[in-house]
């Protein structure tokens, strides 16, 4: 549990920063919110009873008064592309670890080549794409590996029920769109490769009671970083069911309704990870509820991992380097199922 320190959360006005700031509270951290508009600052202080500091990434001054005294930041505010390196180099300054929920490809890449050897000479810790894309298919796939200190593939298959993109989640779409030229990117080969080809229609044989489901191929998420960061794994393919794909894709997909009293959606997912090594398969298997909601549990978990030394690495660092995968995974049990096979 939170030891009553305070963790910086910049957007903490976004739909995931909400999350992320109730969160906190439960675990018995202080957020203090952050974020350029102040009169959504002012609003979310008062509903959250927190500490409020506008800050713009435009102004460097503002981030150090808004990370002043803090034990940690989050960065919840996209698109990461514009936020990520200035809010690091705040966290620099303040000397404190910095995570984000980056799911921008490109931003993720950013993250690890400009600053890796700037935090590891500063025993600095920055922990990129610590969200439902990126963190949580890298814990699952280091949990998959076990022992095997390498692999021949890695297979991650998001089955969700349906995909109501976020605002946020469409401009960073847009932008990371835009940085590729429009083209997709697939991990093959141990290196990043750009495709103009269309991506592959399968079917994935989900765990019942999902079942095979027609999925789109090499539907490339932040795991294409996160996983080779620290995995021996030179092929790493995700897929998307085909439902959620078209959501994501169709511009009059409705964002995000809550359904309870912690406002999640209706929406369920299921990850499918297998990687293989010759004939061999392990797998992991996870289920829940709302991948915005579930960011939280992740990257809280993960700062007050940080915070009370239960980390194995620093540096810029991905989730299954940092943490040990199965325990970190077994502790988000009250929002999701784990099965791991063997």
């Amino acid at each position: 549990m939170g030891s009553g320190q305070k963790v910086a959360v910049f957007g903490a006005y976004g739909h995931t920063g909400r999350f992320v700031v109730a969160e906190l509270r439960e675990r018995g951290l202080l957020p203090v919110l952050s974020g350029r508009d102040a009169d959504k600052l002012k609003t979310l202080a008062q509903e959250a009873q927190s500490d409020a500091r506008p800050a713009s990434v435009e102004h460097p001054v503002s981030l150090d008064r808004a990370l002043a005294g803090t034990a940690a930041v989050i960065n919840c505010a996209g698109p990461f592309a514009t936020t990520a390196a200035p809010v690091i180099e705040a966290a620099l300054r303040a000397g404190i670890p910095y995570l984000d929920v980056a799911a921008e490809i490109e931003a993720n890449i950013d993250t690890f080549a400009h600053f890796a050897d700037r935090a590891r000479d500063a025993g600095a810790l920055i922990v990129p794409a610590m969200a439902f894309f990126g963190g949580f298919g890298d814990l699952l796939a280091t949990a998959a590996m076990g022992d095997w200190t390498a692999a021949d593939e890695a297979h991650i298959a998001y089955g969700l029920s349906s995909w109501h993109p976020t605002a946020g989640t469409r401009t960073a779409g847009a932008v990371s769109r835009q940085r590729r030229g429009g083209r997709r990117i697939l991990y093959t080969k141990g290196r990043l490769e750009h495709r103009d080809d269309a991506p592959p229609a399968l079917e994935w044989p989900f765990p019942e009671p999902m079942g095979p489901r027609p999925v789109i191929g090499e539907f490339t998420m932040a795991e294409a970083v996160t996983v080779p960061s620290h995995l021996s794994i030179p092929e790493v393919r995700t897929y998307m069911t085909v439902e959620a794909a078209r959501d994501i894709a169709a511009p009059d997909t409705p964002t995000p309704a809550a359904v309870d009293e912690r406002g999640r959606s209706a929406q369920t997912f299921l990850v499918d990870v297998v990687v293989c090594s010759g004939t061999a398969e392990r797998r992991a298997v996870a289920r829940g509820q709302d991948i915005y909601a579930v960011t939280a549990p992740l990257v809280v978990e993960a700062v007050d991992r940080i915070l009370t030394g239960r980390t194995h690495a620093y540096g810029v660092a991905s989730a299954g380097e940092i943490f040990d995968a199965p325990d970190f995974l077994r502790a988000l049990s009250p929002h999701i199922t784990l099965e791991l096979r063997p």
